[in-house]
């Protein structure tokens, strides 16, 4: 799979610039950003298909509010949220919180067209969706689904 970044580079596969799929960490490590701690244990991060499936179960059949956060290392605009999504775990105890790399999770993400995408669940079903980065609106629907 071949994606486009905001600078016209090309980006190929799951491991990116920098190194073979062994060498790179996943999930929220993979990103390389310093990112606030989660200080209520509600933020978890799909680092493979199967993690994902199970993610997704687990939010299915807990019935708890939940979001996922699709997004991909190589996007611009996702790593200017992703820190705001992780200080909001801390701010939203009550939501579980999950972040899926596209590029890691590739047969369970198909049907993500954009980065970021932002589901959001209650009662086990997936009640809306957030395309694109915006820390107000994103608050704003946390807010709404907790």
């Amino acid at each position: 799979m071949i994606y486009f970044s905001l600078h016209g580079e090309t980006m190929e596969g799951r491991a990116g610039p920098g190194g073979s799929e062994e060498e790179q960490k996943g999930g929220l490590e993979g990103t390389g950003l310093n990112l606030p701690a989660n200080l209520h244990g509600n933020l978890k991060s799909a680092s493979s298909d199967e993690n994902l499936k199970e993610i997704l179960q687990n939010i299915k059949s807990s019935k708890t509010p939940a979001v996922i956060n699709y997004g991909a290392s190589w996007c611009y605009i996702c790593s200017q949220i992703l820190p705001t999504f992780c200080k909001l775990s801390n701010d939203f105890p009550k939501l579980s919180f999950v972040y899926a790399d596209i590029d890691e999770c590739l047969e369970t993400t198909q049907h993500i067209r954009y980065t970021p995408t932002f589901h959001f669940f209650r009662d086990g079903e997936r009640v809306d969706e957030m395309y694109g980065a915006g820390e107000e609106r994103l608050h704003d629907r946390l807010w709404l689904h907790s």
